[in-house]
């Protein structure tokens, strides 16, 4: 593999579950270094995306190719044995297991690399000081922080984000921007799948629209003005 495969490319992908499809024809890829964003209102397919790289929904025609080795059919870790982390909407913090299981279990694919425990108790000071408590006795902005530390505890080459703001209030979205920001600065490559247009201008500089299950639009955001943003998400 040379250094310009894409960590995640996706091929004329159709996919979605049982017999009903979701995604129809869907290209994409995403290369070391950068920051792309996947906009669309809820609906038309942003989390089967998701669900296809991991395998949860089912890949009906085309291909996706994992550091430029098709998958098909994607076993379960295959993403993140391939340097891929995925934050999860509703973030998927396990109630049972405290703040340091819940980061625990993100390095059991065992990838090499410089996030551990202190390194993400650096990033976030919070958890570090209740490491010990449960980790849904966190707000709903610690739980963010603490699921990104989790997917971080894996070494991604590239984090995949799934509408990482909702329910979040402004202040904290704000501080989430300035560390998506600090990771992609680290080196980590970035898909943030999003509706808050604030967060994507701030972290992305790619976009691909998503409208009923197909990309209608994609270019570099710089080139975007904020309106033409704002008429692709709903907040």
């Amino acid at each position: 593999m040379s250094d310009s495969t894409p960590l995640l490319q996706l091929m004329d992908v159709e996919s979605g579950y049982g017999a009903a499809k979701v995604l129809h024809g869907v290209n994409l890829s995403i290369g070391a270094g950068q920051r792309v964003a996947i906009l669309g209102r809820n609906g038309v397919g942003k989390t089967t995306l998701v669900n296809t790289v991991l395998g949860i929904a089912r890949l009906m025609k085309g291909q996706v190719l994992l550091k430029g080795r098709a998958v098909d059919p994607i076993p379960h870790h295959a993403a993140a044995r391939a340097g891929i982390s995925v934050v999860l909407q509703g973030r998927g913090i396990v109630p049972t297991l405290s703040i340091r299981e819940n980061l625990q279990l993100g390095a059991a694919v065992s990838r090499r690399g410089h996030w551990d425990l202190n390194r993400v108790f650096e990033l976030f000071p919070i958890l570090r000081e209740r490491a010990d408590t449960p980790g849904t006795a966190l707000s709903g902005g610690q739980q963010q922080m603490l699921a990104i530390g989790r997917a971080l505890m894996a070494n991604p080459s590239l984090l995949i984000l799934d509408e990482p703001s909702e329910g979040l209030a402004p202040v904290i979205v704000d501080e989430l921007a300035g560390v998506l920001v600090r990771l992609y600065e680290a080196g980590t490559s970035l898909l943030l799948i999003e509706q808050n247009y604030g967060l994507v201008r701030r972290v992305a500089t790619h976009y691909h629209v998503l409208s009923k299950g197909s990309v209608v639009e994609e270019g570099e955001l710089a080139g975007l003005s904020m309106e033409s943003l704002k008429r692709h998400v709903s907040v």
